[in-house]
């Protein structure tokens, strides 16, 4: 979804599909470390469900530019390919904040580290820009959500 800035900021979408809650929200959510962060990863092509989670997230505010804080991850997911998105700020094609990853994956949306990533699950599937890395069987993705959960 190839949106600016002000629409991350407050949020877009249906709530039974494509939805982000909203950047101004999850920095308020998230400033006492209440919420633990639960990815659900459907692969694409098997089906397969995985999950990463993590018992520290945190969305600072937008002075911040929406830094990202995570840690503590488990889950089946392979591996913590999210921790290096960590302490980065949020990007899209209008504030491309971190390199060229935003212009690159159409629009950007997400906390990318110098390389981009090893997850990108905002992304659509048409674009090759949908994955989480080393998931057993290919980092496609069929499906996101993220969740955020009381502690």
């Amino acid at each position: 979804m190839d949106r600016p800035w002000a629409d991350y900021k407050v949020g877009f979408g249906e709530r039974s599909g494509n939805y982000w809650l909203g950047n101004d929200l999850l920095s308020q959510l998230t400033a006492n470390y209440r919420y633990k962060l639960r990815f659900d990863l459907q692969q694409n092509g098997t089906g397969k469900w995985y999950y990463a989670e993590y018992s520290t997230f945190r969305v600072l505010s937008e002075a911040d530019s929406y830094m990202l804080q995570v840690s503590g991850f488990s889950g089946n997911a392979s591996r913590d390919v999210f921790r290096d998105h960590s302490y980065m700020r949020f990007s899209t094609f209008d504030r491309e904040s971190s390199g060229t990853c935003a212009a690159l994956t159409g629009g950007g949306y997400w906390w990318y580290p110098r390389y981009c990533g090893g997850c990108h699950v905002n992304g659509a599937r048409s674009t090759g820009y949908f994955y989480w890395y080393l998931l057993p069987g290919g980092r496609d993705l069929q499906l996101s959500r993220m969740w955020l959960q009381c502690k």
